[in-house]
């Protein structure tokens, strides 16, 4: 599984780094997945971080 955040919709909510810190994390004012692939044990977390997301910037592949 990967995770991909999309720079120019992301509005750097910290959704998605509060959720799963072990994918997502914050740099300066948008969101970065930083696991790739995403770890067996945070595949859920990664999910409903995507599905929260408000402007659905996070695409999950």
């Amino acid at each position: 599984m990967k995770a991909i955040v999309d720079q120019e919709t992301c509005t750097g909510c910290g959704l998605c780094a509060d959720t799963c810190p072990e994918v997502f994390k914050m740099e300066g004012d948008t969101a970065v997945a930083y696991a790739d692939p995403v770890p067996e044990g945070a595949q859920e977390d990664c999910r409903q971080a995507a599905e929260g997301c408000p402007v659905d910037a996070i695409k999950v592949e």
